[in-house]
C-alpha cells in the first residue's frame, strides 16, 4: 500500500475560509436577527418619546391644540379608567350631534356627551375623546382627545392626547366656522385629568418629560392664544384587579 494511501485527506476548505464563513454567519445572526429584537424589546419598555408629534391639525392643515399627556395602557382600561374619573365618552361628530349641542348650548340643557370637534394627527381624527361637564351647558365643559401611537411603555400601548377646557362657543377666528374655544392655561387642564384618575386609582405612576414642547404659547386653529410650561405627563394606568 502506498503511503500517499495512508495520509489523511487534506479538506477541500481551506482554514481561511472556514473561519471567515463562520464569523460572516455569526455577523448576520447577531446584526439581523438577536439586535433588532433586543432593541425592539428595550424600545417597547423604554420609548422615546422625543420623536412625537407636538401639535394636532384641523381637517385644513392649521395647527390645532398641543399635545401634552400620554396615557399607557390598553384601550379597554383607557376607557374604564376615564369614565371611573368622571370622564364621559364623547359622542361621534355628526349632523345630528352638531345640531343637538348647538341647540342644547342655546338652551342650556346639559350634555354628558357631547361631540367634540375633529382634530387630526397620524393622518386621522382621534381614536377617542372625553369630556367633563361644567354646569348646565355643553359650552364650558373640560375634554381630552387621544390617539393611539405606535409606541409600547412597559410593552403597554401609548395614547397621546391633548387636554384643553372649553369656555364658549361661538365662531372661529379663522374659519368662520361654529367651534368651541379653549382657555389659555393648558396646564391646568392636564394637571386636573392626572388629578381625577389618581383620586379614581387608575393609575400606578406618572413621569414627566421635560422640554417637550419648544413653543410655550401661541394659537390653535380656532384662533385660540394657549400657553403651556411644555412637559409632557406620562400616565401609566393602574392593572386591573383579576
Amino acid at each position: 500500500m502506498s503511503n500517499s494511501e495512508d495520509q489523511p485527506k487534506k479538506s477541500d476548505f481551506p482554514d481561511w475560509a472556514r473561519t471567515t464563513l463562520i464569523a460572516g454567519a455569526a455577523y448576520f445572526v447577531i446584526a439581523y436577527l438577536i439586535l433588532p429584537q433586543l432593541w425592539k424589546r428595550y424600545e417597547r419598555k423604554h420609548p422615546d418619546y422625543s420623536d412625537n408629534p407636538r401639535f394636532t391639525h384641523t381637517g385644513t392643515g392649521i395647527p390645532g391644540d398641543p399635545l401634552n399627556i400620554c396615557i399607557v395602557g390598553p384601550e379597554e382600561q383607557l376607557i374604564r379608567a376615564m369614565t371611573a374619573a368622571g370622564w364621559y365618552p364623547a359622542d361621534p361628530l355628526t349632523f345630528r350631534t352638531s345640531v343637538r349641542i348647538v341647540v342644547d348650548t342655546v338652551f342650556r340643557r346639559p350634555d354628558d356627551k357631547a361631540p367634540v370637534s375633529n382634530l387630526f394627527l397620524f393622518g386621522r381624527k382621534e381614536d377617542l375623546a372625553f369630556e367633563k361637564p361644567v354646569g348646565h351647558s355643553p359650552k364650558e365643559r373640560h375634554h381630552v382627545r387621544f390617539w393611539r401611537t405606535e409606541k409600547f411603555d412597559d410593552n403597554q400601548p401609548v395614547w397621546i392626547g391633548s387636554a384643553a377646557f372649553d369656555i364658549r362657543v361661538e365662531l372661529s377666528r379663522t374659519t368662520g366656522q361654529v367651534t368651541h374655544h379653549i382657555a389659555p392655561d393648558l396646564d391646568t387642564e392636564r394637571d386636573l385629568l392626572i388629578s381625577d384618575l389618581e383620586k379614581a386609582g387608575g393609575t400606578s405612576g406618572v413621569k414627566w418629560i421635560d422640554g417637550f414642547q419648544t413653543e410655550l404659547h401661541g394659537r390653535n386653529g380656532g384662533g385660540d392664544p394657549w400657553h403651556t410650561d411644555g412637559r409632557l405627563a406620562v400616565v401609566s394606568l393602574a392593572p386591573v384587579a383579576k
